[in-house]
Protein backbone atom coordinates (compact mmCIF):
# COMPACT_ATOMS: atom_id res chain seq x y z
CA UNK A 1 0.00 0.00 0.00
CA UNK A 2 1.36 3.40 -1.00
CA UNK A 3 1.70 6.07 1.66
CA UNK A 4 2.14 9.07 -0.65
CA UNK A 5 -0.73 11.45 -1.31
CA UNK A 6 -2.42 11.02 -4.66
CA UNK A 7 -2.69 13.81 -7.19
CA UNK A 8 -5.41 16.25 -6.07
CA UNK A 9 -8.78 15.58 -7.69
CA UNK A 10 -11.83 17.76 -8.34
CA UNK A 11 -15.24 16.58 -7.20
CA UNK A 12 -18.50 17.94 -5.79
CA UNK A 13 -18.29 19.23 -2.23
CA UNK A 14 -20.25 17.47 0.51
CA UNK A 15 -21.62 18.56 3.87
CA UNK A 16 -18.68 16.71 5.46
CA UNK A 17 -16.36 19.23 3.77
CA UNK A 18 -18.03 22.12 5.60
CA UNK A 19 -15.31 22.90 8.19
CA UNK A 20 -12.60 23.05 5.51
CA UNK A 21 -14.79 25.08 3.14
CA UNK A 22 -15.50 27.60 5.89
CA UNK A 23 -11.76 27.94 6.59
CA UNK A 24 -11.06 28.56 2.89
CA UNK A 25 -13.76 31.26 2.80
CA UNK A 26 -12.41 32.90 5.95
CA UNK A 27 -8.99 33.06 4.25
CA UNK A 28 -10.54 34.47 1.06
CA UNK A 29 -12.64 37.10 2.80
CA UNK A 30 -9.65 38.13 4.91
CA UNK A 31 -7.92 39.11 1.64
CA UNK A 32 -10.85 41.11 0.19
CA UNK A 33 -11.66 44.65 1.28
CA UNK A 34 -15.41 44.33 0.55
CA UNK A 35 -16.01 41.38 2.87
CA UNK A 36 -15.53 40.50 6.51
CA UNK A 37 -15.08 36.86 7.52
CA UNK A 38 -17.89 35.43 9.65
CA UNK A 39 -17.79 31.65 10.07
CA UNK A 40 -21.51 31.41 10.87
CA UNK A 41 -22.48 33.33 7.72
CA UNK A 42 -20.08 31.35 5.56
CA UNK A 43 -21.40 28.04 6.90
CA UNK A 44 -25.02 29.11 6.40
CA UNK A 45 -24.36 30.18 2.81
CA UNK A 46 -22.51 26.99 1.99
CA UNK A 47 -25.27 24.89 3.52
CA UNK A 48 -27.91 26.65 1.37
CA UNK A 49 -26.03 25.61 -1.77
CA UNK A 50 -25.01 22.10 -0.68
CA UNK A 51 -28.49 21.16 0.51
CA UNK A 52 -30.25 22.53 -2.60
CA UNK A 53 -28.26 21.61 -5.72
CA UNK A 54 -30.72 23.44 -7.98
CA UNK A 55 -29.20 26.67 -6.58
CA UNK A 56 -25.66 25.83 -7.60
CA UNK A 57 -22.64 23.60 -7.17
CA UNK A 58 -19.51 23.77 -5.12
CA UNK A 59 -16.56 21.86 -6.50
CA UNK A 60 -13.50 21.13 -4.41
CA UNK A 61 -9.95 20.22 -5.17
CA UNK A 62 -8.94 17.60 -2.63
CA UNK A 63 -6.06 15.39 -1.72
CA UNK A 64 -6.56 12.20 0.27
CA UNK A 65 -6.40 14.27 3.44
CA UNK A 66 -7.79 17.75 2.86
CA UNK A 67 -9.67 20.21 0.68
CA UNK A 68 -7.09 22.53 -0.87
CA UNK A 69 -9.33 24.60 -3.13
CA UNK A 70 -12.89 25.37 -4.12
CA UNK A 71 -15.10 27.11 -6.66
CA UNK A 72 -18.72 28.07 -6.10
CA UNK A 73 -21.13 28.17 -9.07
CA UNK A 74 -24.53 29.77 -8.51
CA UNK A 75 -27.30 29.24 -11.07
CA UNK A 76 -29.64 31.95 -12.27
CA UNK A 77 -31.52 32.98 -15.43
CA UNK A 78 -30.52 35.75 -17.80
CA UNK A 79 -33.19 37.34 -19.95
CA UNK A 80 -30.37 38.91 -22.02
CA UNK A 81 -28.96 35.45 -22.77
CA UNK A 82 -32.36 33.73 -22.85
CA UNK A 83 -31.31 30.93 -20.56
CA UNK A 84 -29.42 29.69 -17.55
CA UNK A 85 -26.21 31.43 -16.51
CA UNK A 86 -23.69 31.03 -13.72
CA UNK A 87 -22.42 33.51 -11.18
CA UNK A 88 -19.02 32.17 -10.16
CA UNK A 89 -17.83 33.03 -6.67
CA UNK A 90 -15.27 31.89 -4.15
CA UNK A 91 -12.48 30.69 -6.41
CA UNK A 92 -9.74 29.96 -3.89
CA UNK A 93 -6.78 27.67 -3.41
CA UNK A 94 -5.23 27.21 0.02
CA UNK A 95 -2.23 29.59 0.34
CA UNK A 96 0.23 26.69 0.79
CA UNK A 97 -0.89 25.16 -2.52
CA UNK A 98 -0.85 28.22 -4.78
CA UNK A 99 1.29 28.60 -7.89
CA UNK A 100 0.99 24.89 -8.70
CA UNK A 101 -1.68 25.16 -11.40
CA UNK A 102 -4.54 24.13 -9.11
CA UNK A 103 -6.51 27.36 -9.54
CA UNK A 104 -6.38 26.91 -13.30
CA UNK A 105 -7.56 23.32 -12.98
CA UNK A 106 -10.50 24.36 -10.80
CA UNK A 107 -11.43 27.17 -13.16
CA UNK A 108 -11.22 24.93 -16.24
CA UNK A 109 -13.37 22.34 -14.48
CA UNK A 110 -16.02 25.02 -13.81
CA UNK A 111 -15.90 26.17 -17.45
CA UNK A 112 -16.20 22.60 -18.73
CA UNK A 113 -19.13 21.95 -16.36
CA UNK A 114 -20.91 25.10 -17.62
CA UNK A 115 -20.41 24.13 -21.27
CA UNK A 116 -21.50 20.53 -20.71
CA UNK A 117 -24.68 21.68 -18.97
CA UNK A 118 -25.38 24.30 -21.68
CA UNK A 119 -25.16 27.39 -19.49
CA UNK A 120 -24.97 30.56 -21.60
CA UNK A 121 -22.47 32.61 -19.59
CA UNK A 122 -20.27 32.67 -16.50
CA UNK A 123 -19.99 35.99 -14.68
CA UNK A 124 -17.58 36.64 -11.86
CA UNK A 125 -16.43 39.50 -9.69
CA UNK A 126 -12.75 39.87 -8.96
CA UNK A 127 -10.88 42.45 -6.91
CA UNK A 128 -10.42 45.72 -8.76
CA UNK A 129 -7.06 46.24 -7.05
CA UNK A 130 -5.72 42.76 -7.81
CA UNK A 131 -4.01 42.79 -11.20
CA UNK A 132 -2.87 39.23 -10.48
CA UNK A 133 -6.48 37.98 -10.18
CA UNK A 134 -7.55 39.87 -13.29
CA UNK A 135 -4.63 38.42 -15.27
CA UNK A 136 -5.45 34.91 -14.03
CA UNK A 137 -9.08 35.09 -15.20
CA UNK A 138 -8.15 36.79 -18.51
CA UNK A 139 -5.68 33.97 -19.19
CA UNK A 140 -8.65 31.58 -18.99
CA UNK A 141 -10.81 33.49 -21.46
CA UNK A 142 -12.67 35.95 -19.25
CA UNK A 143 -12.91 39.54 -20.42
CA UNK A 144 -13.96 42.81 -18.85
CA UNK A 145 -17.58 43.88 -19.18
CA UNK A 146 -18.73 47.44 -19.68
CA UNK A 147 -21.16 46.73 -16.82
CA UNK A 148 -20.00 47.69 -13.34
CA UNK A 149 -21.15 46.04 -10.15
CA UNK A 150 -23.31 47.93 -7.70
CA UNK A 151 -24.88 46.49 -4.61
CA UNK A 152 -27.26 47.15 -1.80
CA UNK A 153 -26.34 45.30 1.36
CA UNK A 154 -28.99 44.80 4.01
CA UNK A 155 -27.84 44.72 7.59
CA UNK A 156 -29.07 41.89 9.74
CA UNK A 157 -31.95 42.65 12.10
CA UNK A 158 -30.80 43.21 15.65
Amino acid sequence: MSTHTSEPRIEPATIEDMPQLVELLVALFSEEADFRPDKNKQEHGLRLILEQPNRGRIFVLRTDHMVIGMVNLLFTISTAEGGLVILMEDVIVHPQHRRMGYGGRLLQYAIDFAREKHFRRITLLTDKISAESQTFFAKHGFSFSSMIPMRLVFSEPS
